[in-house]
């Protein structure tokens, strides 16, 4: 009995952010004036119904920079990284990168990244 209890509430308290999109590595590359940003990410996509639908860049403030759509499903390719090129961002800007499902939304788990730096946590610069 006691042992059903624990189990129960494990369940109820597990945070509900548990599915969301994990970004598991950024690599944002400089050629001329313009950047190409490389994101993986990680997500238990189930079909159509539950899949990591996107990913994008914002600034500091929180302004949307430039976004890149996933049209489908990753269920059998599992981490996945997509591209997107032709980015404008400051020489030493500061961003955040942040993924999306379409159950949960924008995921709270993302990736502070500073241009001014060779990398960081989860992110390579390369100039």
């Amino acid at each position: 009995m006691r042992l059903s209890i624990v189990l129960l509430l494990s369940i109820v308290v597990t945070p509900s952010y548990a599915n969301d999109v994990e970004i598991l590595d950024v690599k944002l590359e400089k050629k001329r004036s313009s950047w190409t940003a490389r994101v993986t990410l990680k997500h238990e996509d189930t079909g159509w119904d539950h899949y990591a639908d996107g990913w994008r860049i914002v600034s500091s403030s929180g302004k949307e920079i430039a976004k890149r759509v996933l049209y489908h499903p990753h269920v059998h390719e599992q981490p996945f990284t997509r591209s997107l090129a032709d980015i404008k961002l400051a020489e030493n800007a500061v961003v955040y990168i942040e993924a999306h499902d379409n159950v949960h939304g924008w995921s709270p788990n993302r990736v502070k990244v500073d241009l001014s730096r060779k990398g960081g946590h989860k992110y390579q610069v390369f100039k």
